[in-house]
């Protein structure tokens, strides 16, 4: 295994005691060489102290310290970074995933059973250039098979996060969980509401692009599905799991409003891989509430929106995806006339290869079909034609600005709303985008006295 130059520097300053151990590892052992953006993470038996000292010869500087758990974060200031944790032994308190009491080692065994599945406890001894395998890691990397440290309840009933690790780390590898593993997890799913929601949402994200990691385009929608079959997915998304069971209309949906969802992201790009998971969120509300799945658009982006602010995700990301989420359902029957598509393309048009990607993702979920969804080879159709017309997609492309239409007498307050207004005469008709002809329609718009 090769590591890297700096690392087998630190190795020798600490006396030949720094393993390689975790994803880096597991993942040479299955056949993906170490490379450019490799998470290292490294373990010794070295004291805290002993470990800074000789980071700082070789070059490395601290960028955290956390004296409690043994953890040293390194970097040589130009991409290379780590993660170094002194050899130890946790005990926690049900489910919560900082652990209670920490009590160093310097037993590879033992610090090797603090760790989730026995895959990622193998060592490599950089200064010796050898694996150790204190739990038999290798064979289940051979095996593809996800096996935990030590008894399932145990592993799963000391920290909740592994819940979120199982799923995640499942569908990045390709490997498949033991039964024990399942069945520990089922008994736990519970314990995820006690591990901090920011900790939950950045799981799930890396499990929605698991497939960088794996090159397995169905990667994401197996996590998603061991979530289901853990129970976990109730926990952190009831709202969504309302869906399983409920039947949709067989002539166009082959599955129940859960399944759809799922396969939504199996379809989708990864840029909207969370809208298409809650594209269907409102459907189970409305259908409990009226009967119907009428206007689930609108409840979802409610409901989408309800669930981010829970799991703290970034404000920008929960309003796109909130916005797509009422938008999936734009002119799915494709009566919309054209001129109101043409402006809708330009009301939207930031989002509008999302808004795509969406309404494909969601049309080839309903029937496990590829091919382009009607609405989307319409409207892109419409927009092609709308380019060919050199119509003005944002304010910048028109040939007018706010002072201009305020020299024909708009008022500073009512400038934005004209601008607007022009914009949009203009994506029904691209030849308006003239000067002149702008700045004459400019006074229509004038909101009356």
């Amino acid at each position: 295994m090769q590591v890297p130059e700096k690392f087998e520097l630190l190795a020798g300053e600490c006396g030949g005691r720094l393993y390689a151990v975790g994803g880096s590892v597991r993942d040479f052992l299955r056949g993906l060489p170490a490379g450019e953006g490799t998470d290292w993470d490294l373990a010794s038996p070295c004291t805290q102290e002993e470990l800074l000292s000789a980071a700082k010869r070789v070059g490395l500087t601290a960028t955290a310290v956390y004296p409690r758990t043994g953890t040293v974060k390194l970097s040589d200031g130009e991409g290379l970074a780590c993660e170094l944790t002194r050899f130890r032994h946790d005990r926690y308190t049900a489910g919560v995933h900082a652990p209670a009491e920490v009590e160093f080692t310097e037993d590879i065994c033992v610090d090797a059973r603090r760790r989730d599945f026995r895959c990622n406890a193998v060592y490599y001894d950089i200064s010796a250039k050898k694996f150790i395998d204190p739990l038999g890691g290798i064979g289940d990397i051979a095996q593809k098979i996800l096996r935990t440290v030590a008894p399932a309840l145990q592993v799963f009933g000391e920290d909740g996060l592994r819940l979120m690790r199982l799923a995640r780390q499942a569908a990045q590898t390709g490997f498949t969980p033991d039964s024990e593993c399942l069945e520990g997890a089922r008994e736990h799913a519970a314990l995820i509401r006690d591990i901090a929601s920011e900790r939950v949402f950045h799981e799930l994200m890396l499990l929605l692009h698991a497939d960088e990691k794996s090159g397995d385009p169905a990667s994401p929608y197996r996590g998603l599905c061991i979530l289901r079959e853990t129970g976990v997915l109730r926990e952190i998304l009831p709202e969504l799991t309302l869906g399983e069971g409920m039947v949709q209309n067989p002539v166009y949906h082959a599955h129940d409003v859960l399944e759809h969802s799922l396969r939504a992201v199996l379809y989708a790009a990864p840029e909207v891989r969370l809208a298409a998971l809650l594209h269907d969120v409102g459907k189970p509300y409305c259908y409990l509430h009226n009967g119907n799945y009428h206007d689930h658009e609108f409840e979802g982006e409610r409901i989408a929106r309800d669930i981010l602010t829970r799991l703290k995700a970034p404000t920008a990301l929960t309003e796109r995806t909130a916005l797509l989420v009422r938008l999936h359902m734009r002119d799915l029957d494709q009566r919309m006339r054209e001129n109101k598509v043409r402006r809708e393309i330009v009301q939207y048009y930031a989002f509008l290869e999302e808004f795509f990607a969406v309404k494909q993702a969601d049309y080839s979920a309903c029937r496990d079909d590829v091919s382009e969804a009607p609405t989307v080879k319409k409207w892109r159709r419409i927009l092609a034609e709308m380019q060919r017309e050199r119509v003005p997609f944002t304010l910048r492309e028109l040939k007018v600005n706010g002072l201009d239409v305020q020299s024909v007498g708009v008022p500073a307050r009512e400038t934005a709303g004209v601008l607007n207004a022009l914009l949009l005469e203009c994506a029904c008709d691209g030849s308006l985008n003239r000067r002149d002809t702008l700045l004459r329609l400019a006074k229509k718009f004038l909101s009356p006295q």
